[in-house]
């Protein structure tokens, strides 16, 4: 069985991969920011998608998304736009792919970035 970590990273590729096979354009993967890391970005046409990968072997993986890594994922995104140059009026969306077990969600618009 993988360790924790190697499950994370595995989830994310899985993702990375599932997101592609949407049509979208990936801009980076684990990213190092000020205010945490983003699991992925992508643009899916003109919106900035910043997504975050939650893998949990038992229960549910939509619990480890919390108020707090919602609040970081808002600064991120807003970090990810001053650092990469994009424009500040950019739409930006926060969407989830979980993992429980073997069976992969994907939620769309989580959070709201105002």
């Amino acid at each position: 069985m993988p360790q924790p970590r190697r499950l994370g990273s595995d989830r994310e590729d899985e993702a990375a991969q599932y997101l592609l096979s949407l049509g979208w354009t990936l801009l980076g993967r684990r990213l190092k920011l000020t205010h945490g890391e983003i699991d992925v970005a992508a643009m899916d046409g003109a919106v900035l998608v910043i997504v975050e990968v939650k893998a949990r072997r038992r229960g549910r993986a939509l619990d480890s998304f919390t108020p707090v890594k919602a609040n970081r994922l808002r600064k991120g995104a807003l970090e990810f736009i001053e650092k990469f140059g994009m424009p500040t009026d950019t739409p930006i969306r926060f969407d989830l792919v979980l993992f429980d077990g073997e069976n992969m969600t994907h939620l769309e618009d989580v959070i709201r970035s105002d």
